[in-house]
């Protein structure tokens, strides 16, 4: 097991077969850094294209096709004193008649707020409230990655505006420092890639972002042989999850409740009609993104209710 400092030099839009920055084996922990969505590092300086650059992608040495890759998220920093997040909701989450009335801005310059981030104090507040009544709103930090994930299959690369069983941009506000996430790999060495840190964001990602802005990431990966999974998974210390990116939302439901439904048999050893008892009576579920391309359902279990 090593720890490998990685200092980007370029970074991805997509997320595919890209030649691996870095090469690393399993248990192997990796602390590196993001930009934001726009590019912008931890000077606030944009020093790539926007749309989601991706840090990476990390070659996970023997994964191969038909693996599951483990992510340790063990820590999502934000690196620098302000963000930003867009202001008006996103049309396609309101009824079409309200949309003429929405407060939209003038021009693309009125369309962010800007946010102070206090890492010490765990806070964010709205520093441009002219156009508002909020005044300098403040609210708790929940640093989550928005956008992560591993080399699709068939040499596919994919925007990283969209997601799909390789992952992607979710902006699921679960995936947050101390959660551990599962991939199927599709590609050998995996190809890890990771980036679109956001300091918070409410459910959906409704209004199009977070509150955008550069991370210190540190994580540890694994690998379990032999074992495939279908669709991104996770856990944290009170749920295990599974997570369905698709179009309309209910396929994104049914992905995800599948999911769930084989790891309740497959790796909890429940019988099937015991999965399904104890799905319809405990399950619940999340919204991750129902702003992009895909959309992302999450479907939850509690921990205190598995064997």
């Amino acid at each position: 097991m090593a720890t490998h400092h990685f200092t980007p030099t370029h970074y991805f839009n997509t997320i595919g077969s890209h030649p691996p920055v870095l090469h690393i084996a399993p248990g192997d922990t990796v602390i590196t850094t993001t930009v934001d969505a726009r590019g912008a590092d931890a000077s606030g300086q944009p020093i790539t294209p926007r749309g989601n650059p991706m840090t990476g992608p990390f070659y996970v040495e023997g994964a191969e096709p038909g693996d599951t890759l483990i992510v340790y998220l063990d820590r999502l920093t934000p690196n620098r004193p302000t963000g930003w997040s867009r202001k008006v909701v996103a049309a396609n989450v309101v009824d079409p008649e309200y949309v003429p009335g929405m407060p939209w801005p003038a021009d693309e310059s009125q369309a962010l707020a800007t946010w102070a981030i206090n890492n010490a104090a765990g806070t964010a507040t709205l520093i441009d409230p002219e156009d508002t009544r909020l005044g300098r709103l403040q609210l708790p930090l929940a640093p989550m990655v928005g956008c992560f994930g591993v080399a699709p299959a068939g040499g596919q690369a994919i925007s990283t505006a969209t997601s799909g069983p390789h992952g992607g941009n979710m902006d699921y506000r679960g995936f947050v420092a101390g959660v551990t996430v599962y991939f199927p790999v599709f590609v050998e060495g995996a190809l890890f890639h990771i980036g679109d840190g956001h300091a918070l964001q409410g459910d959906g990602e409704i209004v199009g972002t977070g509150i955008e802005i550069s991370f210190d990431v540190q994580f540890t990966v694994d690998l379990r042989k032999g074992q495939r999974c279908f669709w991104p998974r996770g856990e944290n210390n009170d749920y295990i999850f599974t997570v369905g990116n698709a179009r309309p939302l209910d396929q994104a439901t049914q992905h995800a409740t599948t999911e769930m439904l084989r790891w309740l048999q497959e790796g909890y050893g429940l019988d099937p009609v015991g999965a399904h008892i104890l799905m319809g009576q405990t399950v619940e579920y999340d919204l991750g993104n129902i702003y992009d391309p895909a959309y992302t359902m999450v479907c939850k279990i509690p921990k205190r209710v598995l064997p």
